[in-house]
């Protein structure tokens, strides 16, 4: 619906205001002007003289407003930057932007985001993961520790110019969602750091053909970096929508993020067409953000017989058990 949105946004542009009217950048050269009525963490109130408008904070560059004195002064009216620099929102467990940070070249975001990309073993196999928060939350796919106790993760801390590698070995499930392939892990250690970690981002924004990133160990090759585009934001695989890539994505990467080149997580890899090259597949952030938001519904508890997975009988398995057998006539 947006879309439909930012068109109608980019035919207002022309329309004349008041020298003083505030100024809000979109995203793609778009921009509106007309009177901010409101800036709330998740949308700009706009008041466009016909009607208001609410504009979400994941689609503005930038707001610019004016003095409001009704002076302009020689050199037109004065002029404030407001969240020209990326702010951040922290929820109960992840953090996301307020305003969109700029975007940076690949290495650059690499340099930054690459110590919250961590490693996730069991004595089954590895994926990869990403730490949400300094307390050591972080988020891999369930199918990597799926039917495992015994879980490690291998977090790179920045020395110098090298990445020095630290085991840690108490990690704790915390919660788990089958269905949507999600596993929320928490590194338990005593000696554990402040650990360095990522925003997430809005998958619902990303434009097919939009340059994104992969951190991983595909195949056990750690710190592996790979880029691609968005080959489509609605691939439907098993009931389930995916962002599609051509970042390559491979047995090891699974659990690891999928960047935008703001450096906000867009998506969790998880699969791949195995015959294929350039076919990789990613769960939408959007889903991650609401197995956080709804963790007490999948909370794990390996001690306690009230854990929130109880399966139940199939009801066609619970009608024979009440039904007695009619005995067959010879």
């Amino acid at each position: 619906m947006f879309s439909r949105i930012s068109l109608w946004l980019a035919a207002c542009v022309c329309i004349p205001f008041a020298a003083r009217g505030d100024e809000v950048q979109l995203r793609d050269r778009a921009g509106v002007t007309g009177k901010i009525l409101a800036e709330k963490a998740d949308q700009v109130i706009v008041d466009l003289g016909f009607t208001v408008l609410a504009i979400p904070r994941s689609h503005i560059v930038k707001t610019v407003r004016g003095d409001g004195a009704g002076a302009e002064g020689a050199n037109g009216p004065k002029r404030v930057a407001v969240g020209a620099a990326a702010t951040e929102t922290k929820r109960e467990l992840y953090s996301i932007n307020v305003t969109p940070p700029a975007e940076r070249s690949v290495r650059e975001q690499v340099a930054q985001l690459g110590e919250a990309v961590v490693q996730v073993r069991t004595p089954g196999g590895l994926g990869s993961g990403f730490i949400l928060n300094e307390e050591g939350y972080l988020i891999t796919n369930f199918h990597v520790i799926e039917g495992e106790t015994q879980i490690s993760v291998e977090v790179y801390h920045q020395k110098g110019a090298s990445l020095e590698r630290t085991s840690f070995k108490q990690i704790r499930i915390v919660a788990m969602n089958k269905f949507a392939d999600l596993a929320l892990l928490q590194i338990t250690d005593k000696d554990a750091p402040k650990f360095k970690s990522v925003r997430l981002g809005d998958a619902d924004v990303l434009a097919v053909g939009e340059r994104v990133f992969a951190i991983g160990s595909p195949l056990g090759l750690e710190r592996t970096v790979t880029e691609g585009i968005v080959s489509t934001k609605t691939r439907q695989m098993q009931g389930a929508l995916y962002l599609q890539t051509t970042a390559q994505i491979n047995p090891g990467n699974s659990g690891g993020p999928l960047f935008n080149m703001r450096g906000e997580v867009v998506g969790v890899t998880n699969m791949k067409i195995t015959f294929g090259e350039g076919l990789g597949f990613a769960i939408p952030v959007e889903s991650v953000k609401y197995f956080l938001d709804h963790r007490v519904a999948y909370a794990y508890d390996n001690d306690n017989p009230s854990n929130a997975y109880r399966y139940l009988e199939p009801p066609s398995r619970i009608k024979e058990a009440k039904e007695p057998k009619t005995p067959k006539k010879s």
